[in-house]
């Protein structure tokens, strides 16, 4: 039966439909943003883009296809063969028949509609978990490049927030001062985030500046005046918008003097991370890695579950896949995944414990044959 399936996911034309700048898959196909929806076909080592009149000369200039063919003159002959008001799917059925094609493999994110209209038709459509394309889990040098130059822009933004930090001035109540004499806050702090990456042609959405007890949920994006003596827990994880690659960091800082728990907690993350470092490699098991970090945890004291009616402790994955997506397999986690040379991963343990406040420290790495090469440049300082 297995080797049923294989073969007929080899003769099957791939497919996809949809927009390149939401998804990942087709862009990556491609490498041709459109803002709506579009064809992909791969057959008989053959690609193909059906594009409308809006996108067909800049499909043509752009796409990294062997064909680029008009939506309009499928349309045309849909409307010939009888079709009263011919549609993306009648066009489509057109081009498939042209081609020879009867037996489709489309990844689990096509809509529902395009699975079923396709099956009406007669169709042989089968679903194909993810990874859709295996290639996308290890990347190409240029891949690397890219994301590497994302995370530069990225490390600058997250300097400027943390200038921002270091600069302000202590109110009697314990609230952080900017230069103008006002309120620091998470807002006032993601605003210089987003404007720095904006002006570097990168996105930087749900960005988090999450301060003191906010700073105990993870992804807590954070709001309201900053104070000293309390972790600031920043998480940049932006786009660039001219590759579409992510990048993603983070570092935690307290204005002034951090409390002896505060920093025990973030020496523990400091150390799980070199424990990490020392263990990504082509073959190991996110799984086991994971293991080892909680382990660690658990012997310096920091137990994990849930308190008070939260969950407190290291209670997230250690890291994940990004690229064309900010999660992407693989997951250094919970679940049994094997790493391989060229995957970049995210390692990021953090300790989260009401009263105390939340550590979390980021870097980006290249997993290699013998080990890992960090991409990541920034220092990681607690007090500034």
């Amino acid at each position: 039966m297995s080797g049923e399936s294989h073969r007929t996911e080899e003769t099957a034309a791939r497919l996809l439909i949809g927009a390149s700048e939401t998804d990942a898959n087709i862009y990556y196909a491609t490498r041709f943003f459109a803002p709506d929806p579009f064809v992909y076909v791969e057959t008989s080592g053959e690609t193909y883009v059906m594009a409308s009149d809006l996108e067909l000369d800049r499909a043509r200039a752009e796409a990294r296809v062997d064909h680029v063919v008009a939506q309009s003159k499928w349309m045309k002959k849909a409307k010939a063969s009888g079709i009263g008001e011919p549609k993306l799917l009648d066009a489509l059925d057109m081009l498939l028949k042209e081609l020879g094609v009867s037996s489709l493999l489309a990844p689990g994110t096509l809509a529902v509609e395009y699975v079923d209209g396709l099956r009406e038709r007669g169709y042989e459509v089968r679903v194909k978990a993810g990874p859709f394309f295996e290639g996308r889990l290890v990347k190409s040098a240029e891949e690397v490049e890219a994301i590497t130059r994302v995370l530069r822009h990225t490390e600058a933004a997250l300097d400027a927030a943390i200038d921002a930090v270091r600069e302000a001035t202590v109110a009697p109540d314990g609230t952080l001062l900017d230069t103008d004499g006002g309120d620091l806050t998470s807002e006032a702090i993601k605003r210089i985030i987003g404007r720095f990456l904006l002006d570097h042609e990168c996105i930087a959405a749900h960005t988090i500046v999450a301060g003191g007890e906010q700073a105990v949920d993870p992804h807590e994006r954070g709001s309201g005046p900053l104070r000293a003596g309390e972790p600031i827990i920043i998480d940049i994880f932006p786009r660039c918008l001219t590759t579409g690659y992510y990048a993603d960091i983070t570092r935690t800082v307290v204005k002034g003097s951090a409390s002896d728990a505060l920093r025990s907690m973030y020496e523990a993350v400091l150390e799980a991370m070199e424990l990490v470092f020392g263990r990504i490699r082509d073959g190991a098991d996110g799984q086991a890695i994971h293991q080892a970090v909680l382990d660690l945890f658990e012997a310096r004291g920091f137990a994990t579950g849930e308190q008070g009616g939260r969950m407190q402790g290291f209670f997230h994955g250690t890291g994940h896949g990004l690229g064309l997506e900010i999660h992407e397999p693989p997951r250094i986690g919970k679940t049994h995944e094997i790493l391989k040379a060229r995957m970049v991963v995210t390692v990021e343990p953090g300790l989260y414990y009401a009263g105390a406040g939340g550590v979390r420290i980021e870097d980006l790495v290249v997993v290699e044959t013998g080990g890992c090469r960090n991409l990541t440049t920034y220092t990681k300082v607690l007090e500034v």
